[in-house]
């Protein structure tokens, strides 16, 4: 059998190559360069894009993406990012924890992270508050030149000014919108006059860094000033949401991950104040208030299902997103609120290992010493260890072969065979094919159709009972 050739893999720049790689062996979602391993969720995927071509149109929504830990639900994430810069949104995301939360002390944290990591197509690592303001300026400014003002005159500034206070005067009808329409035109003054001091106090402001109204006002020189803060951080959203769509951007899309720390909050009251916050956010997104805006929510089944601490014990909440009479079962629909993960097929992770297999390959700039048998092997015994049918996850998967990958490069005296029998295999007892699913001798189902979908965005994820069972080679696989 010929080893796996790293030139066959897709070129993908070395730096983010090289961050993608030691996120994965860690464990850790990448942050860049998740399209380069995207296989399957190819419906998922197309879910959440055809929801952000509505939010682009004026609507708003929330999706709840579901799965245990380590099936994809946070790589969903970070792909469902990457899309929405795309297609011309600014992202925000952040991560729940014991000190970020949604309501009760914790919610000025979570828009202090939202407001940190603010995205554009233009600076897609974060920090783009600032790019987003000034792009806006510039583009004004731009717009009166093509009408024939002489940029140099001096009634340039004041039109300029007069049309800024116009356009941020929509903003003042929203709860805040006054303070937060202020802020917006001292910032301006700051640009124009080439401040740095202003427009840095009017960041902080935005960004929910002052802690008492006289400090902001201080810095800001706005008379009567409010300030962000655990009640209104919502609030200040939606009028971020609006602000973004009157710079030009197609919406406002939020991505909060690891709703399971809402989950572990012990005490009844506070996490049902931090449900009741979800239930603002789901009603203001799916009744009209809050155009532009999408949020989407990633958690475990216990964070969604749990009827004692779980979105389920709180009756609201459960109506809205329980499966109705005819949800559930084999049959799903993506167009609802609640998208649940399911296990990639073996022929989808057979393509992954394909995948990461080439990517390894092109960083450390080697021939990699396994053979397509060798994957073959490797996942043969990863889903047939007990309980892998339904609990082995896309994170064990790729973290054991990419260590096991990082084994071969560093060990040139030592095969692939000698590293796997190092481990001790615990199998599930045999099923009556007397194989696992999706796998036969010889090889795995056909990889080809969830390797197309992870790069394309197909119509849907490759099915292992229905996939063609061939052998195939890393040709047969376009990266």
């Amino acid at each position: 059998m010929a080893e796996i050739r790293s030139e066959q893999a897709a070129k993908v720049p070395r730096r983010i190559l090289g961050t993608l790689l030691a996120s994965l062996s860690g464990g850790v979602v990448p942050r860049v360069g998740a399209p380069y391993i995207a296989i399957g969720r190819s419906e998922e995927i197309e879910a959440l894009a055809s929801a952000l071509d509505r939010v682009a149109d004026g609507e708003g929504t929330t999706k709840f993406i579901i799965g245990r830990y380590g099936s994809g639900k946070s790589f969903l994430i970070q792909l469902a990012r990457g899309y929405a810069l795309e297609r011309g949104f600014v992202t925000a995301d952040a991560d729940l924890s014991p000190e970020r939360k949604l309501a009760g002390g914790g919610g000025l944290a979570t828009y202090r992270e939202l407001m940190k990591n603010a995205a554009s197509k233009s600076s897609p690592d974060g920090g783009a508050l600032p790019i987003i303001l000034d792009r806006w300026f510039a583009k004004l400014g731009g717009e009166m030149e093509d009408e024939g003002f002489d940029p140099n005159a001096e009634a340039f500034g004041a039109e300029l000014s007069r049309r800024i206070t116009k356009k941020l005067r929509e903003l003042e009808d929203g709860v805040g919108g006054y303070d937060f329409a202020s802020v917006l035109r001292a910032y301006y003054e700051g640009w124009r006059d080439d401040d740095d001091a202003k427009r840095s106090a009017c960041l902080r402001w935005l960004r929910g860094e002052y802690g008492t109204r006289t400090e902001a006002r201080a810095a800001t020189g706005i008379r009567n000033l409010s300030i962000v803060s655990d009640e209104n951080w919502y609030d200040f959203l939606k009028l971020f949401t609006a602000f973004v769509r009157l710079a030009g951007y197609s919406g406002l899309c939020l991505y909060i991950d690891e709703c399971v720390n809402l989950y572990k909050i012990p005490n009844r009251i506070s996490r049902e104040n931090n449900y009741e916050k979800i239930l603002s956010m789901f009603n203001d997104t799916m009744q009209g208030r809050a155009p532009g805006l999408m949020i989407v929510f990633g958690g475990t089944p216990q964070f969604l299902e749990d009827g004692r601490r779980g979105l389920y014990s709180y009756e609201a909440l459960r109506s809205r997103l329980a499966d109705g009479r005819f949800g559930g079962g084999e049959l799903r629909s993506l167009m609802q609120p609640v998208i649940r993960l399911r296990r990639l097929s073996d022929s989808e992770l057979y393509a992954l290992v394909i995948r990461l297999t080439a990517l390894h390959g092109e960083y450390h700039r080697w021939t990699p010493r396994i053979t397509e048998e060798n994957m073959r092997d490797f996942l043969t015994q990863s889903v047939a260890r007990e309980g892998a049918s339904s609990m082995i996850t896309p994170r064990e998967i790729i973290r054991d072969y990419v260590t096991l990958l990082d084994l071969l490069y560093t060990n040139a005296g030592v095969g692939f065979a000698e590293i796997v029998g190092r481990v001790e295999r615990t199998t599930a007892g045999p099923d009556p094919d007397g194989l696992p699913d999706g796998l036969e001798e010889g090889g795995l189902a056909d990889p080809r159709q969830a390797a197309h979908a992870g790069e394309t965005g197909g119509t849907g994820a490759a099915d292992s009972s229905s996939a063609p069972r061939s052998t195939v080679t890393l040709d047969d696989i376009e990266f």
